[in-house]
């Protein structure tokens, strides 16, 4: 039996707000079960999934003998009566009259009881999960919260160069390039040093790049590639730079809370505990606040000592929202950060912590506009501030007041979503012993 088949095609999703009647719609088979006279196919797309019933009465003898060899990832043309049914997993089923076998699959490798590894060895497949695409749904909207969140505010979007020849951050997490037979060439860790040159014509800039650091980590929070969310602003204070990467936060988790509900079901992740960040203030604390609040929890670290992911962790399951820090060591942050003229030993710098153990998520501070300073940090941490003098012509020639921060995407969206490992939170991840596929 044949029936004509309708020239449009409606996604499964749209199928369903249909809700009853005649629907066509294409997919990829997520489960597929059935009898020698009905077959139970559960059909996907990019928006859900719907179960499509097969009966051998209806689609005749010949058709239905093609079903039944019809395998998981097959991708398959429906036409059919879509119906409301309770039982079925979204709550709709579609009675099948035509079908048409658009690309065989056989023995899809991916089953329910795979390895990590084994997943990892077959990203470029794992990615058609339901998991994996609930994380790549949301991961594209905070992409575009994040632009949103820039243009409304006056942003401009600008680009650093991905090849560096000078970087914000030590050497060792440096990954040096051949640039046709060139030594002192790197991927850039951040756009900072070549970005701020452009907040003299723009004023208000950001990027979402990607960044490259050699970090010999095989952590769950760490990856050799990611995206990179970055800001810099001419005239702004130390407290305008915490409070965009304040709003960029709660702008990020509005717009999953409004779009992703559908998503955030498929990854068990309670939006009850991403609610707080939307409503609340931040709280907000001296690095010297948090060594006081550490050692009543028995955790005393030495003054002059970064904060470990030990001590980060104790501090955000404090709280259920992102938490603030500011007023570094000087000597553990980077040499651009700005000296507090209130106690030089500290820095305007920033770290944004992230609640339930994710970690720092954001990094910013107010940029050090003393040309001497700069140059003396630098001497400090190894450099040669002669590598240094396009970057120091910005203090030279007008320098203004500015400052902008550095946001993890990945980060973000772990903790956004709930994962355990930062690793699903990108397409496919780079770390120290993975670069393919």
């Amino acid at each position: 039996m044949t029936t004509k088949q309708p020239k449009h095609f409606l996604s499964i999703a749209d199928a369903m707000k249909q809700g009853n009647g005649e629907v066509s719609i294409r997919g990829w088979v997520y489960r597929e079960r059935g009898s020698n006279k009905l077959k139970f196919i559960t059909l996907r797309d990019s928006s859900t999934i719907i179960q499509c019933v097969i009966e051998k009465d209806i689609v005749g003898e010949q058709k239905f003998t093609s079903a039944d060899k019809v395998q998981m990832e097959a991708s398959l043309e429906i036409h059919g009566t879509i119906k409301q049914d309770p039982r079925a997993p979204t709550g709709y089923e579609i009675s099948v009259k035509d079908f048409t076998v658009v690309g065989s699959s056989d023995s899809f490798p991916i089953n329910k009881d795979q390895s990590v590894e084994f997943l990892a060895d077959n990203r470029h497949l794992w990615l058609r999960s339901r998991k994996m695409t609930a994380v790549l749904k949301i991961r594209s909207t905070v992409f575009g919260a994040i632009d949103e969140y820039f243009r409304q505010h006056g942003f401009y979007e600008y680009h650093s160069p991905i090849f560096q020849s000078i970087q914000c951050e030590g050497g060792s997490t440096l990954f040096e390039v051949d640039y046709f037979k060139q030594k002192g060439v790197f991927l850039s860790q951040s756009w900072q040093l070549y970005a701020e040159p452009a907040i003299f014509a723009l004023e208000k800039i950001y990027t979402i790049s990607p960044s490259f650091r050699a970090e010999k980590s095989k952590t769950s929070r760490h990856l050799t590639e990611y995206w990179h969310a970055e800001m810099e602003e001419a005239w702004a204070s130390f407290d305008q730079i915490i409070d965009h990467a304040e709003g960029i936060l709660k702008h990020i988790v509005n717009k999953v809370l409004e779009q992703n509900q559908a998503e955030l079901k498929i990854l068990e992740r309670d939006p009850q505990k991403l609610i707080p960040a939307t409503q609340k203030s931040f709280p907000r604390m001296t690095y010297d606040d948090a060594l006081v609040i550490l050692k009543k929890h028995g955790m005393d670290v030495e003054w002059g000592k970064d904060l470990r992911t030990i001590e980060e962790d104790v501090l955000s399951k404090l709280y259920d929202t992102p938490i603030v820090v500011t007023r570094y060591p000087k000597v553990v942050k980077a040499f651009y950060m700005k000296e507090d003229p209130k106690n030089p030993k500290v820095v305007l710098g920033v770290d944004f912590i992230a609640p339930e153990g994710y970690g720092e998520i954001i990094g910013g501070s107010e940029r050090e506009a003393d040309i001497e300073k700069i140059k003396d940090r630098l001497i400090a941490q190894g450099e040669d501030p002669k590598q240094y003098e396009f970057y120091l012509d910005t203090r030279r020639y007008g320098s203004v007041p500015h400052g902008g921060f550095g946001m993890g995407v990945e980060r973000v969206i772990a903790w956004v979503c709930g994962l355990e490992n930062i690793k699903d939170a990108i397409p496919f991840p780079r770390t120290m012993v993975r670069w393919k596929p």
